[in-house]
């Protein structure tokens, strides 16, 4: 798909960003990790020239490009942090680090603000306003990279921020909109339930953990099939059960965990009716019960004006036929603590491509993404920033 718009800027960078990015993919580093990853981007930015470029954390960077005439502050975000899987790829620029894989975008979400940042650092003359471009770390591990930058002071100021992820789900040439509600808050909790082990010939004599756990786990799910209004949204999923270590022998306690997803803080209340069942059931077997919840990020919500005039700048750029309007989704991202502090938004990126063999989903070791994606991020960016700052 054409552009109706294209900075002819964009051409001169393109392949620093492919480079940029595939340099990333190479050497990526985990959560609280990103040392040479931090370390590189600022290098970078410093050789652009017009930019003030600080440290704001021990592994973010922030460059901040201030215009000739006054006006109003833009914060644009990327994330750099990696995960703990091993990539199965094959291309020259796979992982050289084992166990550990660019694996959700955040090498071309890096890449493409390097890229709008070196556009913009030559148009300082003719820019009104502030343009903040935040390269966080941490957005795969809780508490998360966002809330660690927003608590230094990178977003005093600013008015507008924006952010994008690269989706290998989604076609290219598209641009993901969502209106309000984007993503949900991701909870977790872990809970243990002691019982009395003994020989599996012999259950009367125990306190059987694991049957007490079945239990547990099916009562659970009541809480969102009867204890919550079906209109509204909400996940209860159990993803660890583990317990015993014979076929003969019952278990002395096992261990469950999962998460909760919402984008209403409210249903955080449902602690309490978790609780209440847990202790109900093991109460009643004779067993005992630790309970440990803990609160995620908050929910993804877009502020309908800042979404707006991204669904604007799309319009514009690329035509009817690339916007589309996405439904939320249970997925969570800590872009929401860069939303406590200024109306915002945060849109996907089509970089899926059937004919190219870009289809596995994020998070899968062989993941990708069609590169030629990124010049549509940075694209959107530059309008954004003409649109939003004048």
């Amino acid at each position: 798909m054409q552009s109706l718009k294209l900075y002819p800027e964009i051409k001169g960078v393109r392949e620093d960003v492919i480079a940029w990015r595939r340099h990333l993919h190479q050497h990526p580093e985990l959560s609280y990790q990103e040392e040479k990853t931090s370390q590189f981007v600022y290098e970078t930015l410093l050789s652009f020239g017009n930019l003030e470029v600080t440290r704001p954390t021990k592994y973010s960077v922030m460059a901040r490009l201030i215009g000739s005439q006054p006006g109003k502050t833009l914060g644009i975000r990327a994330d750099m942090d990696a995960l703990p899987i091993e990539e199965e790829n094959s291309f020259d620029f796979k992982s050289r680090t084992p166990g550990v894989m660019q694996v959700c975008g955040h090498d071309g979400h890096t890449a493409m603000l390097l890229g709008t940042a070196k556009i913009l650092s030559g148009m300082k003359d003719s820019l009104k306003g502030e343009v903040r471009f935040f390269f966080q770390h941490a957005e795969e591990y809780f508490p998360g990279g966002a809330q660690e930058m927003v608590d230094a002071g990178v977003m005093e100021g600013v008015d507008i921020v924006i952010g994008a992820h690269l989706m290998s789900t989604f076609e290219i040439g598209k641009v993901g909109i969502v209106y309000g509600p984007m993503m949900a808050a991701p909870d977790v909790f872990f809970l243990t339930i002691k019982g009395e082990g003994g020989h599996g010939s012999a259950p009367h004599e125990t306190i059987d953990s694991i049957a007490i756990g079945a239990q547990v786990v099916t009562n659970l799910q009541y809480i969102v099939s009867r204890n919550t209004d079906p209109l509204d949204n909400l996940v209860l999923s159990i993803g660890k059960f583990v317990g015993g270590e014979a076929a003969n022998v019952i278990a002395n306690s096992v261990e469950i965990s999962g998460t909760v997803r919402s984008f209403d803080l409210k249903f955080r209340e449902s602690t309490i009716l978790m609780e209440r069942v847990i202790k109900g059931i093991t109460e009643a077997h004779g067993a005992s019960y630790e309970f440990n919840y803990l609160t995620g990020y908050r929910p993804v919500i877009n502020d309908n004006e800042v979404t707006k005039l991204i669904e604007e700048t799309a319009l514009e750029v690329y035509g009817e036929q690339a916007v589309d309007h996405q439904k939320p989704t249970m997925g969570a991202e800590d872009f929401s603590a860069f939303q406590q502090k200024a109306p915002s938004n945060y849109f996907l990126i089509g970089a899926g491509n059937k004919e190219k063999g870009v289809t596995y989903p994020h998070h899968h070791p062989r993941f990708n993404f069609d590169e030629d994606a990124m010049e549509y991020g940075v694209n959107i960016f530059l309008h954004a920033v003409r649109k939003i700052l004048g």
